[in-house]
């Protein structure tokens, strides 16, 4: 998990450096902003603490509403959770004695022309990102239709060849080669690039190729929820499955369940149109139909009805 400083934050949503601008160093360590609300009115044990806090148009209005000194001590209340700095919503003016305690307690105070709702959103969701728990496997990650895949297999076996044929079909490639997974939740996993691999995919005896420079920015996207993890591995003629539905397997990345499939290689075989296919019929799943269901059904009607 690597860290987010105040001085990141405040160059990638464009914040206004109020005071403190030699602390920009400090480093966050909760991934949720936080609006005070009990917190201007006493020390509770049961909040957390170290979280950035917000002063949106209410918080701003309240503090306007009383003397410097009164403000200074609903401040106060507010710097004894340690948040690694305050940021003020809407444009607004800073209230009276604002910029001198966090001067003093040494906590920078930023300011956005954002509404609260607004930043709220986009600071969680960008911190949540970049402290996820992550790990760096070997494969491939593709966007199917709308679905984010795992290709893996063994070197050689053709992955990166195949999330070619894919992107030839108007799907986009994730990442070849390294992907890194994050842990956003215990239900969701974000697949993505390292900055050395971005837009690259490594073809044998053609080389590497920038899909962006040949394809377009549709052939590339920078991130996606990984739903299924295909495995690729070579052709074992005992070992088809042709059952009518397949029983569901699982892989576990950071504890973090995946469904799980084999498609077998053989000349010939479209392995692209396989996983369109298992994409497909995964999503199909999700909205409660089965194949196999539906035709079992049509086979019981047909006895009932004879």
């Amino acid at each position: 998990m690597r860290t987010v400083t105040i001085e990141e934050i405040t160059k990638k949503f464009s914040l206004e450096v109020l005071s403190g601008h030699d602390q920009l160093h400090r480093v966050l360590k909760k991934t949720k902003v936080r609006r005070p609300g009990l917190e201007f009115m006493d020390k509770f044990d049961f909040i957390a603490t170290e979280h950035v806090q917000i002063l949106g148009k209410n918080e701003i209005n309240y503090l306007h509403t009383l003397s410097t000194e009164e403000s200074k001590l609903r401040i106060g209340n507010i710097v004894q959770y340690a948040p690694p700095c305050i940021i003020i919503t809407s444009r607004q003016e800073e209230p009276l004695g604002l910029i001198q305690y966090c001067t003093e307690e040494k906590i920078p105070v930023l300011r956005t022309p954002d509404s609260t709702s607004e930043l709220s959103a986009k600071l969680d969701a960008y911190v949540i990102k970049a402290m996820a728990p992550e790990i760096a496997i070997h494969g491939v990650c593709i966007n199917v239709a709308g679905m984010g895949i795992l290709l893996r297999g063994k070197s050689g076996v053709g992955k990166s060849e195949t999330a070619h044929t894919l992107i030839g079909r108007g799907h986009r490639l994730i990442a070849d080669d390294i992907v890194v997974l994050k842990k956003l939740s215990p239900q969701t996993l974000l697949g993505t690039f390292d900055e050395k691999n971005k837009e690259f995919l490594a073809l044998r005896s053609v080389g590497l190729l920038n899909v962006v420079r040949l394809y377009g920015r549709a052939a590339f996207q920078e991130e996606t929820r990984i739903a299924l993890d295909l495995e690729l591995t070579e052709w074992k003629k005992d070992d088809l499955n042709n059952e009518l539905e397949m029983e569901t397997k699982f892989v576990e990345y950071m504890d973090v369940k995946i469904p799980h499939l084999k498609i077998q290689l053989q000349p010939g075989r479209d392995i692209a149109g396989l996983i369109e296919a298992a994409a497909n019929n995964w999503y199909l799943k999700q909205q409660g139909y089965s194949a196999a269901e539906e035709f079992m059904k049509r086979i019981e009607s047909e006895f009932e009805g004879n």
